[in-house]
């Protein structure tokens, strides 16, 4: 049966296409996150071990609601591996890196997601695809504000350096 929205088969089908590469970056970050979770060390371990797992829960629950976007669509969500490493624009991790490094890779990977959502919103926005769009807007303040707790435990919490002090008046 025809799908008959308010958006054009040619609109859908490029949504479509963006929403599969935001599902392709959240799977793989999804996917490094649960690794790091699992192989943290470190005197961090605790704290980053938790974040990791709010993190990778959330990711977790968040590909269905794009994938069935797609669906809604008209159109089949990818579902391989070897489709995600093709759509995203995450690298993939194959060794266990430092804690730090583990941090610094899931900023990156974050920010590629916000980036990916912000690039299929404007396809969305553009087809007045109000769905779609708020799905993205979600995605965007989530993967930034994720980006930015990340972003803080790699910084190194010295005090600013202080203004000189002034004379008193006499």
């Amino acid at each position: 049966m025809a799908i008959d929205i308010g958006i054009t088969d040619k609109d859908r089908t490029k949504i479509a296409e963006a929403l599969s590469k935001m599902l392709a970056d959240s799977y793989i970050l999804y996917l490094k996150t649960h690794n790091f979770h699992w192989n943290v060390t470190g005197p961090m371990f605790q704290t980053l071990h938790i974040m990791f797992m709010t993190q990778y829960t959330e990711l977790w629950n968040a590909l269905d609601l794009i994938a069935e976007r797609i669906r809604a669509l008209g159109h089949p969500a990818p579902g391989s591996y070897k489709r995600y490493v093709e759509l995203s624009s995450i690298k993939e991790e194959d060794g266990v890196p430092s804690a730090h490094d583990m941090i610094r890779q899931l900023v990156a990977g974050q920010e590629a997601v916000a980036r990916t959502a912000r690039a299929a919103f404007k396809v969305a926005d553009g087809a007045d695809d109000q769905p779609t769009a708020d799905l993205l807007t979600q995605r965007m303040e989530i993967h930034e504000k994720n980006a930015w707790m990340l972003r803080s435990l790699l910084e190194d919490g010295a005090p600013a350096a202080k203004a000189p002090a002034r004379k008193r008046a006499k």
